[in-house]
């Protein structure tokens, strides 16, 4: 029995970069980091040899190509595993589509899990790649990038998204206490509302390919989140709810669907309590929202979204992982 574990993530800026309709064109970043909410993905051999494999529904079947979760399916053909397998998953937050990258940190803790049932280790490189791989290409999801690395790799990571395709992941360094500082000022909100990321992220794709004003939008995007890089390295979180708050309003014209009234009012409650700035994680609709807010206004802001779900967390400096092995 194999048993990996890998994080959820919280991005902050640069987000839809990470889709090739930009990067190849422009190259792209994303500032964004790992949490300790997480996926985990067991595997074990099975008695005979047939497959099993429980998420939401739990499948029975007797060769891997007939398994209908499209990542499952796709990495067991991408590793030559067609039966004598069980897999299950569990995760800290388990609703799709909150915002929090658990697709990818699902694909990319299967996978790490399913190297090491064969005997193999697999680098943090190697299981993005591999994930972007399965995601992108093999199951034709309209999505980035960003969610398969932040989930391999883990830490608050700087990710550049190169025209040839190749990925670049800069650990930033700061004080601790810079980092404390940060994580304290940090709330998250649960919407309620879950979604597809598939069709909003499509749209977006397309209008950053076409679109002149998406481009230039998606530009300042960007640089944004070059300047807070140089900030965070400068000890400086001063700067980043102006930020976030500047990317949001910029986001939200980039394609249609990525915020909603639901959202938009929880938003502006939040900044008239003093918030400094804050989003929708992930591509919008839905999801979680996070918010950057000085600790004399937290109160004020818990008590203008009580309505809402409010999810603790902490950073997290692990990437995917393998916890368990007998």
């Amino acid at each position: 029995m194999i048993i990996s574990q890998t994080p959820l993530r919280l991005s902050f800026l640069g987000g839809g970069s990470d889709l090739p309709s930009y990067y190849r064109a422009k190259g792209g970043a994303v500032l964004s980091t790992s949490i300790d909410k997480c996926v985990y993905v067991t595997v074990s051999q099975k008695f005979d040899n047939a497959l099993r494999v429980s998420y939401s529904k739990t499948e029975e079947v007797d060769d891997a190509s007939s398994v209908e979760h499209p990542i499952v399916r796709e990495a067991l053909a991408k590793l030559g595993i067609r039966g004598g397998i069980e897999i299950t998953s569990v995760a800290d937050i388990p609703a799709k589509g909150t915002g929090l990258g658990s697709s990818s940190s699902f694909t990319v803790g299967l996978l790490n899990a399913l190297h090491a049932f064969n005997g193999r280790h697999a680098s943090a490189e190697q299981l993005a790649s591999e994930s972007c791989n399965i995601e992108i290409e093999r199951c034709g999801e309209p999505i980035g990038k960003q969610d398969q690395y932040a989930a391999a790799y883990g830490g608050l990571n700087f990710i550049r998204f190169k025209r040839d395709d190749s990925v670049d992941v800069q650990k930033i360094f700061c004080r601790s206490e810079t980092l404390e500082t940060l994580q304290s000022m940090l709330l998250v909100f649960y919407t309620g509302i879950t979604r597809s990321a598939s069709g909003v992220l499509a749209q977006q794709s397309a209008n950053l390919a076409s679109e002149a004003d998406k481009i230039a939008t998606m530009d300042r995007m960007v640089a944004s989140a070059e300047a807070i890089l140089a900030d965070l390295q400068s000890d400086r979180i001063d700067t980043i709810g102006e930020a976030l708050h500047e990317s949001w309003c910029l986001k939200k014209s980039l394609a249609a669907g990525i915020s909603n009234s639901t959202i938009d009012s929880a938003y502006e409650a939040a900044m008239a309590a003093g918030a400094q700035g804050g989003k929708i994680l992930g591509a919008g609709g839905g999801g979680f929202l996070l918010f950057v807010v000085p600790l004399e206004k937290q109160a004020a802001v818990r008590a203008a979204l009580s309505g809402l779900r409010e999810t603790p967390f902490r950073f997290s400096k692990s990437g995917s992982r393998i916890i368990f092995v007998h």
